[in-house]
Order: structure tokens, then sequence, then C-alpha cells
């Protein structure tokens, strides 16, 4: 078996030789005629000034900016073309029906190596609209958060108006254009990159694809300045509030005690506290407990203003007591509701607080707390609709309320239970309890 193989070996490999170089002889003469498709060959445009010339514009539609190029030819050539050696060109000078350029494809440094090279599609589809420009002044904006005690002051785009040219259909639809700059951490004023972005009357983006602007290569910015926050509190003067006779003055409380202000940074150095002047709060021959609301806004310094446009305004509540009375304040949350009717839930609206003034032995009424004997009986209120309801408060011996007390409330359905209701309360009087005994420490 083993003399069959070698027999003759030298031939046999001879053999072998000559039918692989007759292989490839065969597939280098046999060189067939084949198809190859390229993919996203971009249409390059000429001539376009017979369009522009005429104040027109234009802008290519159904995505026939890139087409697939399909090239014939033999299969050594196809092997050796690349992508980037087919260009596919339409000449403005063949447009037809207004809206169809054909497109020619070539296919650079094999001129006559090829069969054919075929578009697909064969038409640029274009759409011609009658071109506009127009000046726009631009608004400037800011996106996300400056750094923690500092907020963003005035803003000043860079440069102020832009001039847009385009289709008059989209020139016409501008109604905003602004500067969007992004804040993000920002601890001190700088002038931010910016981007361009236009909005029609609807608040809607505008696409710019087929917009063009006077911006050049530098854009648009945005020159950011920044303010300092600072809490400061508020300093009430109340040398010209007075009690009638037979009446004293008791705890007189600013709410809120201190307001967020900005302004640069030496000008906010130079300020430890806001003075309401005795001008403000001139009251005089006080019987009960008194809110004034003040307007704290002619009170700040120059360079000064509020962090929030509409915290201007805080109030002053005065206690007013007789002699041998005290003052408390009851939460409206830890009033104890009696006998409310199933289905009907409470709603004190505006009212936070009540004030009782009890009367009795000096003693007496510094050991007393009201916490969870303040209530009211709703017994007679089994309807829906706003009443004025009497406050009972459980008070020791030999002590009586100076006044009685009143509290007006919106009963409405509700699917909550009185038991829920009931809870509810309860959870809201240990704070209560809490400031109550705060009151009276003090």
């Amino acid at each position: 078996m083993r003399k069959r193989i070698t027999n003759n070996l030298a031939l046999k490999i001879l053999a072998f030789l000559i039918a692989a170089f007759l292989w490839l002889v065969v597939v280098n003469i046999d060189d067939p005629v084949d198809d190859k498709t390229f993919s996203n060959i971009p249409v390059q445009v000429t001539h376009e000034e017979v369009i522009t010339d005429n104040n027109n514009t234009y802008q290519i539609v159904d995505n026939t900016q890139e087409i697939n190029v399909t090239v014939t030819a033999q299969r050594s050539v196809l092997d050796k073309i690349r992508a980037e050696d087919i260009v596919a060109t339409a000449n403005m000078k063949e447009l037809t029906l207004r809206t169809q350029v054909p497109i020619e494809v070539t296919v650079k440094g094999y001129t006559g190596k090829y069969e054919k090279a075929t578009a697909n599609p064969r038409n640029l589809q274009i759409q011609i609209d009658e071109e506009a420009k127009n000046n726009f002044p631009i608004t400037p904006t800011t996106t996300g958060t400056v750094r923690n005690g500092y907020e963003v002051g005035s803003l000043k785009a860079l440069p102020e108006k832009v001039t847009l040219r385009g289709p008059k259909r989209i020139i016409n639809n501008i109604a905003k254009v602004t500067a969007e700059a992004n804040v993000s951490g920002l601890s001190e004023d700088e002038t931010v990159e910016a981007k361009l972005v236009l909005y029609d009357a609807n608040n809607n983006v505008i696409d710019q694809t087929l917009l063009a602007n006077n911006l050049g290569k530098e854009g648009v910015s945005v020159e950011v300045e920044l303010l300092q926050v600072k809490s400061v509190p508020l300093k009430v003067d109340t040398s010209e509030v007075s009690a009638a006779e037979g009446y004293k003055l008791g705890k007189i409380t600013v709410e809120p005690q201190e307001v967020e202000v900005t302004g640069d940074k030496s000008t906010l150095a130079e300020i430890s506290e806001i003075d309401i002047p005795p001008s403000a709060l001139k009251l005089e021959e006080l019987t009960q407990r008194t809110e004034q609301t003040i307007d704290i806004s002619s009170y700040l310094p120059s360079g000064v203003s509020l962090a929030e446009e509409n915290a201007n305004k805080v109030v002053i509540s005065i206690q007013v007591q007789q002699p041998g009375t005290k003052s408390f304040e009851i939460s409206t949350g830890s009033i104890i509701l009696e006998n409310i009717a199933d289905g009907l839930s409470i709603n004190y609206g505006s009212t936070v607080d009540l004030e009782i003034q009890v009367k009795g032995p000096n003693d007496v009424l510094n050991l007393f707390s009201p916490a969870k004997k303040v209530s009211i009986d709703l017994k007679n209120y089994t309807e829906p609709g706003i009443y004025t309801v009497p406050v009972s408060v459980e008070l020791p011996d030999g002590c009586k309320l100076v006044n009685e007390v009143n509290v007006e409330i919106t009963l409405e359905n509700s699917k909550q239970s009185s038991k829920t209701q009931g809870e509810s309360q309860n959870s809201s009087q240990t704070k209560t309890d809490e400031n109550n005994q705060n009151d009276q420490s003090e």
C-alpha cells in the first residue's frame, strides 16, 4: 500500500502544481461582468444660481440628498472601486417641472473601465421657495442652576441681534429668537457660549436647517451677571405700638423672621439686618390681638433686592392682654372635632392659628396648657357649607375666657371617616403641645 502511494511521487507532485497553475490562469482569464451597489452617496448640487439669482431658495426633499449607486463592470474592476470614488452630481440647469433635477454619476479614476453607473433614485427632488431676509433681536436666556448662594442677575446677548435668511415661509413664522446659555455650576460673572433657538408664535422650536445667519464662526454668547444671595433677619421697631388703658402688650412676632436678598458681594457684606422703622407700625389703643401686613420693599438698602419677587410682604402679630390674663395661640390643626358627621371633612381655609385669652390667677395661668383642651362640637352641622362655630376651651377652676372665641370652617363631602379625621387632628396636637410649652417657658 505504501509503495502505491510513493510510487512516481515526483510525477504526482508535478501534476498537482500544474493543475493549480491552470486553475489560476482560468480564474484570471475568465473575468465576468457583475453589478455592485454603493449606498449613501451624497449628491453634489451645481449651478445653484439658476434658482438663487431669482431671489429664490430651495430645499432637497424626499430624502434624495443621498442615493444608492449601482456600478456595472468586470469583477476585477468592481473589487477596486470604493464609495469615495463615486461622484453624484445634480446640475440645476437641468431642472424640470421646478421639482426634479437628473442625477449624473461618474466613477473617478475609472473612466472607460466600467460599463455604467446608475443612480437610485435617478432625480434630485427639490422644493423652491421665495427667499426672505430679516433682522431679529436676540433675547438671552439661561438653563441649568448656578452654584448655591448665587442667582442670575442681568443678561446680555452678544451680539444683540441677528440677520436670518431663508425660505420666506420660515422667516415669516419666526416670533422670537433666543440665545440659550447653560449656567450650571456658575459662581462668578462670565461670558458663556450660547445656542441660537428660534420660536414661532405658539412657542414651538423652529428648525434652522434651511436658514443662514450672519453670526459667523464666533456664533452667539451671553454675558451673565451673578448676584449673591443672603438671608437677613428683620428687625421691627415697635416703639409706636401701644395698648389701651387697662391692657398690656404681649408677644410681638414677625413672619417670616428673615428674608433672602440679592446684590453684589460688597453691598451684601455691609448688611446684617433689615430695619422696619416705627412709622411702618404705628398702632395705638390696642385692646385685642392685631396683625399688620407691611411691604418691606421700600426698606431695602440701595443695590439690594429680594431673591423672590413675591416675598415683599411680612406680617406683624401683636398680642394684647388685660392684667391678670394670658394669651395662647392654638393651631387649628390641634382643635378636637366632636360629633363630625360621617362623610364630611373640615377645612379651616386661611385660618392657621386662633388666639384665646384666659383670665385667672397668675400662678394657675403659668401652669395652664390648652393642648388637647380646645374643641368644637359639630353635632348641629350635618351638611356641607361654611359655618362660624364657637370654640370650647376646658379651663382650670378660677379661670375664664376674656372673649368668646369662634372659628370659620368649611364642611365638605369626603370619603374620609370621622375616625380618620380625628386621628389627623390628634397627630397635630403633639406639635401644638410643644409649641405651647415653649410659649409658656418664654
